[in-house]
């Protein structure tokens, strides 16, 4: 099953505390390694996706990777997460078909347009502002959610904290993926519980 919150994860951030938050019940972990002052090599990437898989998937969880479907691969990893301008999701489908894949998306049409294409979930947002990915359109709001339910299920996404994940659920959307709400935290576990008692 899809997990209801997806924690994203980059080069940056703490790996020792993935295998304590997938004990807590974090689900889902997507590795990201967009936006960095000197952006990161493929090995690196590969590195980094393959400590992830060995920090949680002995806890049950599921991890996808931003963008690369050979990446996705190569770590061992459970899926891929593919934005506008990646590789298409049937292409990614057709070349993966084991993985699980899931879509950028900011409307109902692009939803029903990645679940044609054999996409598994969308990642719907932004939702709300967020500063944890530079030159995004305008939030689309909570409207957008509940109008683009129906073909796939929906991961909220920007801005997202545990008040906001709990209005995303009754929006309508499956669950959240989150940045800033686990990593700008002072205690990202203690965060993580109060994000997984919204998604519940």
């Amino acid at each position: 099953m899809l997990p209801r919150l997806f924690c994203l994860v980059g080069p940056a951030d703490d790996l020792s505390v993935l295998p304590e938050l997938a004990r807590l019940g974090v689900r889902g972990f997507q590795v990201r390694a967009k936006h960095e002052v000197v952006p990161l090599a493929d090995r690196d990437i590969l590195s980094l996706a393959r400590s992830v898989v060995a920090a949680v998937r002995p806890h049950g969880a599921t991890v996808v990777v931003d963008d690369r479907v050979d990446v996705a691969l190569a770590a061992g990893a459970d899926g891929v997460h593919l934005g506008a301008l990646d590789l298409p999701v049937a292409d990614a489908r057709a070349l993966a078909p084991g993985l699980l894949v899931g879509a950028t998306c900011r409307d109902a049409d692009d939803v029903r347009r990645a679940a044609d294409d054999g996409a598994d979930y969308a990642g719907l947002g932004p939702v709300f502002d967020t500063v944890s990915k530079p030159g995004l359109p305008p939030a689309l709001g909570l409207e957008a959610v509940t109008a683009a339910t129906g073909s796939l299920p929906l991961l909220a996404i920007g801005g997202i904290d545990a008040a906001r994940a709990r209005q995303a659920r009754a929006a309508g959307a499956h669950g959240v993926a989150v940045i800033g709400a686990l990593w700008r935290q002072p205690d990202p576990l203690h965060a993580a519980r109060e994000l997984l008692d919204a998604v519940a």
